[in-house]
């Protein structure tokens, strides 16, 4: 009775350690999407130009899961995490200390090195620890610690911004480093990591050759959801002041409330996918997403448009919902700390130019156009590249289970 206890205390804080990670992540990038006006000001550029900086982020994420998923499969999932954390918070906190443009391009260069490294390292090690009967809700919950990162930076760019500027929004992005203290304390090192780790290097390179078409798959279907996620969420703020003409705290309670509607998205589907399948699940949540655009971005009214931005949310963060355990099921049990986390940002890195894109056609044309057809196009790709891809739904990470 005790071991069962002390099994699902550690359950609860690993995935409790790979929620807090992922908001404090999303929150630390989402807090430029909101004050990006405001540093283009500050700093004499183009809202194109600090558009840049955010793709520079996503371009480096890379990077991150490639330096932090190894060591993840090598010294196990803790270490790499606590580290990881610590880096971007500082990184976080320079950013609101950069003197110019330059210094603020490289300093979020750097954090999209501890962005990238976050994720594959904290949802292995919480999907790892859950039951596989409940891994698609708990996948869910997860990976709406992004959205939830997304709505905490509007909620701080509504009540800290007016008062105090953009620089303080990101001296708070420093918080996340205290998480790294809980890590250590209450957080037990990954048993599925102990029974699947490799005995040398050349082994465990040969595992990754060995499963190379996999990993093609996996950076595929990330692109496609990396484009879906930004290329509704990264511009829409700027759409919502600059063609609908809201001030930017409406602006800041729309996005509030499409965050609402991603939390809720994410569980639900999480939850319908341990009964219907993964890819079921998020394919339904991808063609529906298509289904939302006129709402979203072409509705008349603003009690509409205010239902499309939550509609949307719950569409694109359902299939979103269903990631940490689709990828991490797909994935090698002596690769799981490297394989969904790089392949997922390699698919970041593909997809990174979509938000400088629809930037720069909003300005040329309108931010309606360009974010209404580019999101309805790859909201139906990723419903196709769902739909043709493997599933192993329920599999055990435990050599002794298995």
């Amino acid at each position: 009775m005790v071991a069962t206890v002390a099994e699902r205390a550690n359950q609860r804080n690993a995935l409790l350690a790979g929620f807090l990670g992922w908001t404090m992540d999303a929150f630390d990038f989402f807090v430029l999407v909101m004050v990006l006006d405001a540093v283009a000001k500050d700093f004499g550029c183009t809202r194109p130009e600090i558009a840049l900086t955010l793709t520079a982020s996503l371009a480096m994420r890379p990077i991150g899961a490639f330096l932090f998923g190894i060591l993840a499969d090598r010294y196990g999932r803790r270490l790499p995490l606590i580290l990881d954390v610590i880096f971007y918070s500082i990184i976080e906190v320079l950013s609101g200390l950069a003197p110019n443009y330059t210094a603020f391009l490289i300093l979020r260069l750097l954090f999209g090195i501890g962005m990238g490294g976050e994720w594959g390292v904290g949802a292995s090690l919480a999907m790892e620890a859950v039951s596989p009967r409940w891994r698609g809700v708990l996948s869910g919950l997860l990976q709406q610690g992004y959205a939830l990162g997304y709505l905490l930076a509007a909620v701080v760019y509504f009540t800290v911004f007016p008062r105090f500027g953009w620089r303080v929004l990101f001296f708070l992005g420093g918080a996340p480093a205290l998480l790294a203290l809980f890590v250590r304390a209450r957080v037990r090192e990954s048993e599925a990591w102990r029974e699947h780790r490799l005995a040398d290097w050349q082994s465990y390179a040969r595992a990754i050759a060995g499963h190379w078409q996999r990993f093609v798959y996996i950076i595929v279907l990330m692109t496609t959801m990396a484009m879906i996620s930004h290329g509704t969420q990264d511009m829409y703020p700027t759409f919502l002041q600059h063609q609908r003409q809201f001030t930017a705290q409406q602006a800041a309670v729309i996005t509030i409330i499409s965050m609402i509607g991603a939390l809720a998205g994410g569980i639900s589907f999480g939850w319908l996918s341990d009964r219907i399948g993964r890819r079921r699940a998020m394919g339904a949540a991808a063609v529906c997403g298509a289904a939302v655009v006129p709402l979203w971005v072409f509705a008349p009214s603003t009690a509409l448009i205010v239902a499309g931005a939550f509609a949307m949310q719950f569409m694109v963060q359902g299939a979103w919902g269903v990631i940490p355990a689709h990828l991490n099921e797909l994935s090698p049990g002596a690769l799981r700390g490297f394989f969904p986390g790089f392949a997922y940002q390699i698919g970041v890195l593909v997809a990174s130019s979509i938000t400088y894109i629809e930037a720069v056609l909003g300005e040329h044309f309108s931010y309606a156009q360009a974010m209404g057809i580019l999101a309805a196009g790859v909201l139906l790709l990723a419903a196709v590249v769902i739909s043709l891809g493997p599933e192993a739904k329920g599999v055990s990470f435990r050599k002794a289970v298995a």
